[in-house]
């Protein structure tokens, strides 16, 4: 009777670590998977509890609040209340890269400002996710002297505020020239080839959230916006890639998972 009441244990103790590590193999890669070229992955802010301020690969230092503020998990961005980060000691960014965020965008009228820029620390080389800087309510990829800009064809208006969108500007050297694609949640709202390809030196370089460049200690232009999550891959992602992205940590939603599945199996007779 012994023996047996033993079998029976190690058998339901086997099926459970076999259940528990095909779990791990069917829903933590696949979820950590859709963290497109994660690898490439060269600047992430959640804004999160304890993360608050910091770049989660670890490449630029601490956002510096500059009159903006951190609040259930968004960085709140306003007319003159903007933040920024340097001390980046990454790979030279570019010259193919994508800028991400994900926004609440909170009034339509105040403008010519950025969800997130790449800027240059030491002269005036940026490039940008713009609200409204050339055409009223839409979006466009922000440049130094609109070297690599055009107006977004077919672009979007934006005509609410309050609601949680997607942005992402993808950047390819294109024969020296710079392949630009803009995207609206997932959608492609502009397609065009322009301007000379840049890329930025570890040290010379700036993140910006809010103001479009920042050019000897000058910010220029502003946007009203609650940013979820914001990222800088150093490659290009294409349209699947960018619809394949989900907002915020993805980690935290893989293991939230496997603890609930687990639950269950620990706790079923």
């Amino acid at each position: 009777m012994e023996n047996t009441t033993m079998i029976q244990s190690f058998r339901r103790y086997f099926a459970l670590s076999f259940s528990v590590l095909f779990l791990i193999g069917n829903i933590v890669v696949p979820a950590l998977g859709q963290a497109e070229k994660k690898e490439d992955l060269i600047g992430h802010w959640t804004f999160e509890n304890g993360v608050e301020l910091e770049d989660l690969t670890g490449h630029f230092g601490d956002i510096d609040l500059l009159d903006a503020d951190v609040k259930d998990g968004k960085l709140r961005i306003g007319n003159n209340e903007w933040a920024m980060t340097t001390g980046y000691k990454g790979p030279d960014i570019g010259p193919d890269k994508t800028l991400v965020t994900w926004i609440y965008l909170d009034d339509l009228s105040i403008t010519r400002g950025a969800t997130l820029a790449v800027n240059k620390s030491s002269g005036d080389t940026f490039d940008a996710i713009v609200y409204a800087e050339r055409q009223p309510k839409r979006w466009m990829a922000g440049s130094s002297h609109f070297r690599r800009t055009q107006d977004a064809d077919p672009g979007f208006e934006e005509k609410e505020t309050g609601k949680l969108i997607q942005l992402a500007i993808s950047y390819e050297d294109d024969g020296g020239n710079t392949k630009i694609m803009i995207y609206r949640d997932g959608d492609v709202i502009g397609d065009y080839t322009m301007g000379p390809i840049v890329s930025w030196e570890a040290g010379d370089v700036e993140a910006l959230f809010g103001p479009r460049a920042l050019i000897g200690g000058t910010a220029y232009g502003w946007v009203v916006a609650r940013v979820e999550d914001a990222r800088i891959y150093n490659a290009v992602l294409d349209e699947k890639e960018i619809n394949n992205l989900t907002v915020d940590t993805l980690d935290v939603e893989a293991r939230g998972k496997l603890a609930a599945t687990w639950g269950r199996l620990k706790f079923s007779k």
